[in-house]
């Protein structure tokens, strides 16, 4: 029987929102906890290089977040490995009940900071094959590719930066990319064209792979015209990493939270959603920004709205 603890706050998500709103809980006086249910860091600490968070330049994300958490940590912050299977309303309290295998937490409020997963392109033996020549993950993955031809679906900024790290070991990158544009920030786009091992096939979509144990052809699919053409390969001599955005968690919240089309939590400037005593923060929430910069803001803004709901504000 899962032992029950009362708490101030709960935080669910370890990455760079939830670690910045456990340092500003701390700030706060508050008694919260931060639950992450895989790595401390969240899917940043898979990035390999990060030069647009301000007064940091040239990191990686790990590092980035190692001394979030051990700022937070300085602090006073405990932060747990527990998986939230289940959030409720408390019906003993106006607060919520947060479940774990491991403890029941009751808690007066709670900020969700879970981030997003990544998202599947849809095409024919893309679950067969991943983790075996299907990847969403250049860093994790990149080094087993080493002198072979790698193609990257998606024409957004993570597709172009994992396109750009993948150079590092493929002999070829090919971008497939459904518009007829790339839509990374300029400055990215350009690298992206510049490099000599990156071609980039605009109007495309992959829409099946096959082979045996390992994949050997790719059908393609032109996205104006319709056309399809498959292509062959010998078995294992390529991979394909897939970086068409995020799905994000946030069905564990089921009729807690208001959502967009996506499934992105929908707050307003206060991290705040439709139930009191329930904020968003990060990569979760519906936002026109998603980068480490804004969900530590996010993290900052959610846990100070929670001091001020909970009758203790503070400033600065």
């Amino acid at each position: 029987m899962p032992n029950v603890q009362n708490k101030d706050l709960v935080i669910i998500g370890a990455g760079p929102a939830g670690l910045s709103a456990a340092i500003y809980a701390q700030r706060a006086l508050l008694d919260a906890v931060t639950l992450e249910q895989q790595s401390i860091g969240g899917q940043v600490i898979l990035t390999s290089e990060v030069d647009n968070y301000p007064g940091v330049p040239h990191t990686d994300g790990f590092t980035l977040t190692d001394a979030m958490q051990r700022q937070a940590e300085d602090l006073g912050a405990t932060i747990r490995l527990e998986n939230v299977e289940k959030v409720e309303r408390d019906s003993g309290s106006e607060g919520y009940l947060v479940h774990t295998p491991e403890s029941i937490y009751a808690t007066k409020a709670v900020i969700v900071s879970g981030g997003a997963s990544p998202r599947h392109a849809g095409f024919e033996g893309e679950d067969k094959y991943g983790g075996h020549g299907v990847s969403y993950c250049a860093t994790c993955d990149g080094m087993f590719y080493r002198g072979k031809n790698v193609f990257v679906v998606g024409g957004g900024n993570s597709a172009a930066e994992e396109a750009l790290f993948l150079t590092k070991f493929a002999e070829k990158v090919t971008m497939v990319v459904r518009k007829d544009h790339l839509r990374a920030q300029a400055a990215v786009a350009k690298a992206v064209e510049d490099n000599e091992k990156i071609d980039i096939r605009f109007e495309t979509s992959i829409v099946a792979v096959g082979g045996g144990d390992l994949m050997s052809t790719v059908t393609f699919k032109n996205t104006v015209t319709g056309e399809i053409s498959t292509e062959s390969y010998d078995e294992g001599s390529f991979g394909i990493f897939v970086f068409v955005g995020r799905v994000p968690a946030s069905e564990l919240l089921g009729d807690l939270v208001e959502v967009d089309e996506q499934g992105y939590i929908i707050t307003n400037e206060r991290m705040e959603t439709k139930s009191a005593g329930l904020f968003a923060a990060g990569d979760i929430r519906k936002k026109p920004l998603r980068q480490i910069v804004t969900a530590v803001s996010d993290g900052a803004v959610a846990a100070t709205s929670v001091s001020a709901y909970l009758g203790h504000p503070v400033e600065g």
